[in-house]
């Protein structure tokens, strides 16, 4: 244990720090994760608060970076009701949204999402250690167990098929996406990019601020893309800020 922090009058978090590893998003770095105690019991409100400190999910672990001398990983979220689409996102909608109906379902073991997720690591993930381990066991850990109350699976339908699932925690001041997986015989849709519209909108029904989007990492390719979405705001490690369209993060 490294330190305390106090998410609530009176109550303390343990946070511990892993050793130095390799870094999963930029290639010849080293990286450090500062994480809260596993067995601590979280809350929804303790949740938001640690959300709206840059912190994150990953299964049962809610985790920040904390890498030595590098600040590239920046918490972003979105301002739901600020959003405005870029060309792009607009097209996406047009093709998307009059063939692709949501479902919103409980975060519980599925056969048909549990398939799907498989094929989409084997297509798109076939060298990383996920698609190495893409066993029922390890799907549950990471999206279905640890946090079955707070989670949501978005299922993206086509027809009856079932093309897409955005997992996503609900908060008490917005959704908090956690992993998107899609069929890739639709990847021509940007099933990705429907996702997050999706999760735009949905934040929007329940009345909700803020979709938090997780790290902005301006070289990492698969991150970048979340620049896209304007306006945002991104956590310098005391406040949000607003970056408005044009202006780099970090």
């Amino acid at each position: 244990m490294i330190q305390g922090i106090d998410p609530r009058q009176g109550r303390y978090l343990a946070l511990y720090l892993t050793a130095e590893h390799s870094c999963s998003y930029l290639e010849g770095l080293r990286a450090r994760t500062l994480f809260v105690d596993p067995s601590a019991r979280i809350d929804n409100s303790t949740y938001q608060i640690l959300v709206d400190q840059g912190f994150r999910r990953s299964g049962a672990h809610i985790y920040r970076p904390a890498c030595r001398g590098c600040e590239r990983c920046t918490p972003v979220r979105l301002p739901v009701e600020s959003f405005q689409p870029n060309r792009s996102q607009r097209r996406n909608w047009k093709l998307n949204a009059p063939d692709i109906h949501l479902s919103d379902a409980p975060a519980a073991f599925n056969e048909e999402q549990f398939a799907l997720y498989r094929r989409y690591l084997a297509h798109r993930h076939a060298d990383g250690s996920m698609a190495d381990d893409a066993s029922e066991e390890s799907y549950r850990r990471f999206l279905v167990d640890p946090w079955g109350g707070a989670t949501r699976f978005i299922e993206l339908w086509l027809g009856n098929r079932l093309v897409g699932v955005a997992v996503t925690d609900v908060l008490e001041q917005g959704l908090s996406a956690v992993y998107t997986f899609f069929d890739p015989e639709i990847a021509e849709r940007a099933p990705g990019t429907f996702a997050v519209l999706a999760q735009i909108e949905t934040t929007r029904r329940l009345g909700l601020a803020y979709l938090y989007l997780g790290y902005w990492i301006g070289d990492c390719r698969k991150m970048a893309y979340k620049d896209g979405f304007r306006p945002i705001e991104a956590w310098n490690g005391h406040q949000w800020n607003r970056f408005e369209r044009g202006h780099r993060l970090g």
